[in-house]
């Protein structure tokens, strides 16, 4: 009669302390990268990671650190680890966390506390972390007893990993961390959870609506992505001649090429694939969910009937009146609605092509646009010719985000990232650092306003110093380009602004890395490719012209429906 590896662990490993169990336990767990910066109550943890077989990436601001954790997490599907000292650098890795929560993305966040004799008072250092990460994370807890770390670990990942997944967050008191448990313990035994199939009286409920419609119209959000629904997102489109948008989290999991395709929504004004969604009689929304994007931009009425495919029930909200929820697997979901529905049922939809040629007018428009600065444009379609499919681009928050999360043709998930659930500024380069790390045969490109780059641009050192290849592409305007873009449309004026910036080239060259300084529109697509292909860090400062913001909200603006 055998005995789990759980048992066996626990019968054969010596005592030891919390540090080395911890390590332990994450090992167990897949735990590959810790990402962050040793401080004085966690030196056992970062000393028992030495040799454990877990990389610890040094980073240069604990911020970083949890992005780099939250990109890791949500590209892998396992959570990504971060680790911090207790006070403020716990409170560096709340904002990467709070990102991770909103985003969906797996992550553990851990953090050193001052020994649990003085948590009770007034002491150095010492602040409430349980309680200021608890909004946002999934979990929010301290380490209490050396005993509780197995349990402990488990429920975190468990937690983190889970459908809807999110960050966690761990406290290991110092006097904890350098304790022994009563009796020799190791990691628990992981249990995966799978999605189960959804029930039939649901489908058949589903199938019922959907027979009924005339104009449906689905929207695959990131959900669809992390559940691998692509392959049945295309056969459910394809049966059914059905269009299919995407939410900016959501890119790729359609591919934008194929012919029923709308594009992405979640623009600040009605974009084109929004006229898609005008006629629509029934949306059938696929692993979407409302932080991503505001329902009311395309069923402002609330009058259309929704079906909610997802592995859990929708938020609830006037402008999202779920008809039918189907709770279960993605793929098999929509292989079930689609088996249920009546043999020959198809839809007749125009909008795809309409929607798709004005997309392909703007990349063309930006293809023979030579103006210098570059027109946003240009920018995107110049990107999209140096990656090839399955490369990654990480898009930061800001105008340039807008342009890529629109307008950038995607064709597999996960492929083009950006921070919608927060909308964070500044994750983009530690995220590519991650990123890499996660995806080794895929090159990355961190695309960045000069704004959200110098938020975190100290991690060109760790990238540099721990030989992470990547790109960073920064679109010079020197001004927060999104809020004058916003200030111009609300109220007809800006200010406040405004900023300057370092020599870009030679900055990013005091770090080790390459810098290059586009000087025309053409020197773009070449300088990009060699990046790209070089074994090593590079920054290329490209100035952009973001007259071009409001000249698209004109557009969109005098633009008109139905097609």
């Amino acid at each position: 009669m055998g005995i789990d590896s759980a048992t066996e662990s626990r019968n054969t490993a010596a005592v030891e302390d919390v540090a080395h169990l911890l390590v332990r336990c994450l090992r167990a767990e897949g735990v590959e990268y810790v990402f962050g910066i040793p401080g004085e109550e966690n030196i056992r943890f970062v000393d028992a990671l030495d040799g454990s077989g877990i990389r610890y990436v040094l980073v240069r601001h604990e911020q970083a650190a949890s992005f780099m954790a939250e990109v890791y997490g949500r590209l892998t599907g396992r959570a990504g680890v971060c680790s911090a000292t207790l006070g403020p650098g716990a409170i560096n890795l709340l904002l990467g966390t709070a990102d991770a929560t909103t985003n969906s993305a797996p992550m553990v966040a851990l953090a050193a506390q001052g020994s649990l004799r003085r948590t009770h008072k007034e002491s150095h250092q010492v602040i409430d972390l349980v309680s200021m990460f608890a909004p946002v994370t999934q979990w929010s807890a301290r380490v209490e007893c050396p005993d509780a770390v197995p349990e402990m670990t488990r429920k975190a990942f468990k937690t983190a990993q889970s459908e809807r997944p999110g960050a966690v967050f761990l406290a290991v008191p110092e006097d904890i961390e350098a304790a022994r448990p009563a009796e020799p313990l190791g990691p628990l035994q992981i249990d995966m959870v799978h999605a189960d199939a959804p029930s039939s009286s649901q489908i058949a409920r589903a199938a019922e609506v959907l027979s009924a419609a005339r104009h449906p119209v689905v929207l695959a959000g990131h959900g669809a992505a992390r559940a691998g629904a692509s392959a049945a997102l295309v056969r459910f489109a394809e049966r059914l001649n059905i269009p299919v948008a995407t939410t900016f989290h959501g890119k790729g999991v359609f591919p934008d090429d194929h012919p029923n395709a709308l594009g992405a929504v979640g623009f600040m004004r009605h974009d084109y694939g929004n006229f898609g969604f005008d006629a629509a009689d029934v949306l059938v929304c696929v692993g979407y969910e409302i932080q991503e994007f505001d329902p009311v931009k395309i069923n402002p009425n609330s009058d259309k009937r929704i079906l909610h495919v997802h592995r859990f029930p929708a938020e609830v909200d006037a402008h999202y009146p779920v008809a039918v929820g189907v709770a279960g697997d993605l793929s098999q979901a929509l292989d079930a609605l689609s088996a249920a529905l009546p043999d020959g049922l198809t839809f007749a939809s125009s909008s795809s092509e309409k929607i798709r040629t004005l997309l392909d007018e703007e990349l063309q428009y930006g293809r023979d646009s030579d103006a210098f600065p570059l027109v946003p444009q240009r920018v995107v379609t110049d990107v999209r010719t140096a990656l090839d499919r399955h490369d990654i681009v990480l898009a930061d928050t800001g105008a340039g985000k807008m342009w890529m999360s629109r307008l950038y043709p995607a064709y597999e998930p996960d492929t083009c990232l950006v921070s919608n659930g927060l909308s964070t500024m500044g994750f983009a380069l530690p995220g590519a650092i991650a990123a890499k790390l996660a995806r080794p045969d895929r090159r990355v490109l961190a695309m960045m306003g000069d704004g959200s780059f110098l938020m975190n641009s100290q991690e060109l050192e760790t990238a540099v110093r721990e030989r992470v290849p990547l790109t960073v592409l920064v679109l010079v305007d020197e001004e927060y380009g999104l809020i004058t873009w916003k200030m111009e449309l609300e109220l007809g004026r800006h200010s406040h602004t405004r900023f300057t910036n370092p020599d870009l080239v030679a900055y990013a060259e005091s770090f080790g890395a390459r810098g290059y300084a586009i000087e025309t529109a053409d020197q773009l697509l070449p300088v990009l490719r060699r990046a790209l292909d070089d074994d090593a860090v590079s920054v290329i400062a490209c100035p952009v012209d973001y007259s071009e913001n409001l000249r698209l909200t004109d557009r969109l603006g005098n633009l008109s429906g139905p097609f």
